[in-house]
């Protein structure tokens, strides 16, 4: 098979030469099966970390550290899982390896049947660690590769339909380690099952890099807007701009674990109820996020108004002392996460230029994370003094954001 190499700004990669004499329909063809095939290895890869992570508190706690030792572990964790991406994102970007990377984040998803031999907490830590690291290494090459491909159908509609497939993985992960436990009771059969999925995903990632070696090309003679396409390639100040509005948005952003905290302590839900509500939101995230994606691809930047709209909303039903409120709370949830997860992440695609996307995906996931960590260390001091502060401290930070927003559009409708 003859091979040619397409060379980028940072980028160097071998393409086949038959697609050269694909046309628009058979590039969006090509591009619909790319995506769902990513979303399979996503929801896979969810699977195995998102059924280990619903049990990770539980499992330390069990191999003997303290809750002190579990919070800062997990927090810690989170924060390198996303700080970790704008240093990945700008070494892709540079390198134009952007396979190399996302099979080799993948494959650190072993680290989570590894847990299965951990004969103490700090080993598991250290498991956990690079579980996380994983996933901070793959996701900015990811996120680019796919934006190739959803160019081809919508950006909004392509991450709408991957985000639906991953959080299918999210809801059956949990599921299955659950009867992994249900079996005869230890977290060890457990780790053991997620050998299955953590082998899938990469099996299927390599899959895909076999058939669609070279993304980038998908998105070729693709029409953009003017508005969203920059005239360089350059970072353009209307990034940044979205860059400061995603902080802010994310920063007042009410964290799940911090609300089911507030239901169990004020006995609004119980104990045992808990999952399952998470288990709803994680649901509302996977339909919503294809209705959200459509709405994007027709009205634009427009759309993401809603986050901070949405968002002020969450503390107010979710710290409430009414089970139905609550569970709204948990509805509303899992609606802003499939906005964060969807068309947050299709703007990025929309408003950077091919040869700089993976650092721009890294700069708005290291912002993501960084915000979510302070925001969640912040409420959860705020809730130890009064549950009010919260509500003041999320509205004030919101309204700056709508604020940022406006600049936003303001800055796209006028370029410099």
């Amino acid at each position: 098979m003859n091979l040619a190499t397409r060379c980028t700004k940072g980028m160097v990669m071998p393409v086949m030469a038959e697609p050269k004499l694909m046309n628009a329909a058979d590039k969006k063809k090509l591009a619909v099966q790319f995506i769902l095939l990513f979303g399979v290895v996503s929801a896979l890869g969810d699977i195995t970390y998102e059924g280990a992570r619903s049990i990770y508190g539980p499992y330390l706690g069990f191999l003997g550290a303290s809750a002190a030792v579990i919070g800062l572990i997990t927090g810690i964790g989170e924060f390198l899982g996303y700080f970790l991406r704008l240093v990945s994102g700008y070494f892709v970007d540079r390198t134009g390896q952007y396979w190399l990377i996302t099979i080799l984040g993948y494959g650190m998803l072993i680290a989570v049947p590894l847990l299965a031999i951990a004969g103490n907490w700090q080993v598991a830590v250290i498991f956990i660690m690079l579980e996380r690291i994983g996933k901070a290494i793959r996701s900015p090459a990811k996120d680019a590769l796919l934006s190739y491909a959803t160019k081809r159908i919508g950006t909004g509609l392509g991450f709408g339909i991957h985000e639906a497939l991953d959080q299918t993985g999210a809801v059956i992960g949990p599921l299955l380690f659950a009867a992994g436990l249900a079996i005869n009771g230890n977290y060890t059969t457990g780790f053991h099952i997620m050998w299955i999925p953590a082998i899938l995903t990469v099996a299927v990632v390599v899959a895909t890099r076999l058939k669609v070696p070279n993304p980038a090309m998908l998105e070729e003679d693709v029409v953009h807007k003017p508005a969203e396409q920059p005239a360089d390639k350059k970072l353009s100040k209307a990034f940044w701009l979205y860059a400061v509005f995603t902080f802010l948005s994310v920063l007042g952003f009410a964290n799940f674990q911090l609300i089911s905290y507030h239901w169990q302590v004020k006995e609004v839900v119980a104990a045992a109820a808990i999952p399952t509500l998470y288990a709803v939101a994680m649901a509302v995230d996977a339909v919503g996020a294809l209705i959200i994606g459509k709405t994007y691809d027709k009205k634009g930047m427009i759309s993401l108004i809603a986050i901070p709209v949405l968002t002020v909303a969450i503390p107010f039903l979710g710290f409430s002392d009414s089970y139905v409120l609550v569970v709204a709370a948990a509805v509303l949830w899992g609606v802003v996460m499939s906005i964060h997860e969807t068309i947050m992440r299709a703007a990025i695609a929309d408003m950077t230029p091919i040869g700089n996307r993976g650092f721009a995906y890294g700069i708005f996931n290291m912002l993501y994370g960084t915000a979510w960590f302070v925001g969640s260390a912040a409420m959860g001091l705020l809730y130890d003094m009064s549950v009010h502060y919260i509500f003041s401290f999320v509205a004030v930070i919101e309204i700056i954001a709508i604020f940022v927003f406006l600049l936003l559009r303001s800055n796209l409708k006028h370029p410099a």
